[in-house]
């Protein structure tokens, strides 16, 4: 049993908690938990998707890495008095934040969740000290979800490099193989190079691995570049290893060699690989260090004393800076408990079941192109239409298709430039230009222009964003105003529209150029009927 003076002194314990400077960071945090909700939320459901599975431990490691620098600072005595940087910066963060829950997209709220984080380290411990806890700061970014449209560029781009380097690979192993985009060919079947097998299920968590790396490393800081830069080729190597392997067992002793566990394995054995690569890159970079030490030595791997530093909360004073801070977040979350929750408005429009099959001269050649399950999955839209349009007065078809989205808060429109190469085109050329002259518009009319080709079949293409009444042509500019218009009336619809011909052999860019503005100018009235452009 516990004596009297025991639980005396544990009453008096808990009596300075309250009263101290704990008490208001307990009260701050409390409160950025209900206000950053929408953003914690958006975490845990990314952190179910294979590519973020890695992000619970992101925070754990974050907590040990504070740790670990906190004891190179002894507590400062007396009075901190420069703590009011850190206000500022929970300011921003609750700024950001906001602009994130009235446009409904739970990200930017997730990002502004690290942004209060560095700004309660610097309240707490002032600027003097907290600027050098950075580091464990910064980590929490491999935590968040990329942004779609950065998410789907580097998909692309992983998967491009992934292939060609693939394939390079099997050749080395005389392995009869063709690549046609991400399809690599190996005659007897055709093995598919997945958002799956980009690598990104690897990167991020190798990125985070290597980040905590250069940081324990105690070389030089040209070595830490050296080791946080060479995850990205890293995991780019060895996940074409990986696809040769599995391109190279297919051609064998058939495709399903490589599903279920035997895919999973093969995966862990490549993110060891990884690792061992990077334990190796550290060790030749020793070579190259001053002080002469073995690996093992060239990591700072202490963790005594860790148990102390968190005790050390208790110790935090009382200040107007930390009270000013707890009232801006009690402030900013009592005032969205208070607000009307206003969802995301869904718009009244017309299904493209009901597009005219005649557009002027142009008639639609056959029935509607149904998008294979797996295309539409990935598309994502909550209505579609392709169709194939000809003419008496053109010498070949126009392809028209375009994807409609209510809420593109948490995904939408995938630029064909994106989608194209995936495909095994290549964009031989892409400008973006204003039709507003062409079409007599009152608005600016931007749209992209490209050319594409496949072997010796070329395409023009023009594609464009509607976003509420805007034709933007670039697809950040449209993730720009999804934004705007979520704050302004919450609206977060918005649709990609595309048209595309075929350049024949005997005809000139310009001819095939001709056929689109037709069907471009002809399609403007019916747009509106099926992408709203209202308030």
């Amino acid at each position: 049993m516990s004596s009297t003076s025991e639980i005396s002194e544990r009453s008096s314990w808990f009596s300075g908690l309250l009263h101290g400077g704990t008490f208001w960071l307990i009260v701050m945090t409390l409160a950025a938990g209900v206000f950053f909700w929408d953003g914690i939320g958006a975490l845990l459901e990314a952190w179910q998707l294979p590519e973020y599975s890695h992000g619970p431990l992101i925070p754990v490691l974050s907590g040990l890495l504070f740790l670990r620098q906190l004891k190179e600072f002894p507590e400062r005595p007396g009075p901190i008095r420069d703590r009011w940087i850190g206000v500022t910066v929970i300011i921003a963060a609750v700024a950001m934040g906001s602009l994130g829950k009235l446009s409904n997209i739970n990200d930017i709220v997730a990002y502004s969740l690290i942004l209060w984080i560095g700004g309660l380290l610097l309240v707490s411990f002032g600027w003097k000290t907290g600027k050098h806890f950075w580091p464990p700061v910064v980590h929490l970014v491999y935590m968040l979800p990329l942004p779609g449209v950065i998410y789907y560029k580097t998909t692309t781009l992983l998967q491009l490099i992934s292939s060609e380097m693939g394939v390079w690979f099997l050749k080395l192993m005389s392995v009869p193989v063709f690549l046609d985009g991400n399809i690599i060919d190996l005659g007897v079947t055709k093995l598919h190079v997945a958002e799956a097998c980009s690598g990104l299920r690897y990167l991020f968590p190798i990125l985070s691995f290597s980040y905590i790396f250069a940081v324990l490393y105690k070389g030089q800081m040209w070595h830490k570049a050296v080791l946080l830069i060479s995850a990205v080729p890293i995991t780019v190597l060895m996940n074409s290893v990986r696809i040769a392997v599995a391109g190279y067992i297919v051609n064998n002793w058939g495709l399903e060699w490589v599903e279920g566990f035997s895919h999973f394995f093969e995966g862990w054995v490549i993110f060891i690989a990884c690792i061992l690569i990077l334990f190796l890159l550290a060790r030749i970079l020793l070579f190259f260090n001053p002080v002469k030490m073995g690996l093992i030595e060239a990591l700072d791997l202490d963790t005594d004393g860790l148990g102390t530093q968190a005790m050390r909360i208790r110790h935090i004073m009382p200040s107007a800076a930390l009270i000013t801070a707890s009232g801006v977040i009690i402030a900013a979350t009592a005032v969205f408990l208070s607000l009307p929750d206003r969802g995301t408005i869904r718009v009244e429009r017309e299904t493209f079941t009901t597009f005219p099959r005649s557009l002027g001269s142009w008639e639609q050649s056959g029935p509607r192109v149904i998008l294979e399950p797996g295309v539409a999955d990935v598309l994502g839209a909550d209505d579609y239409h392709q169709v194939e349009l000809v003419s008496p007065n053109a010498a070949a078809p126009v392809n028209f298709f375009s994807a409609w989205y209510y809420d593109q808060s948490s995904g939408g429109v995938h630029s064909p430039e994106i989608c194209l190469p995936g495909g095994g085109w290549e964009i031989a050329w892409l400008e973006r230009t204003d039709v507003t002259q062409l079409l007599n518009s009152d608005t600016p009319y931007n749209i992209n222009r490209a050319i594409i080709q496949k072997g010796e079949t070329r395409m023009m293409v023009y594609y464009w964003f509607e976003q509420k009444g805007r034709h933007i042509a670039w697809d950040f500019a449209a993730k720009y105003w999804l934004m705007v218009d979520g704050i302004k009336t919450g609206r977060t619809d918005g649709a990609l529209v595309r048209l595309t011909t075929p350049i024949r052999p005997n005809e000139t860019d310009a001819e095939a150029e001709a056929r689109l503005n037709d069907v471009l100018i002809q399609v403007q009235g019916p747009l509106n009927r099926f992408i709203p452009t209202g308030p």
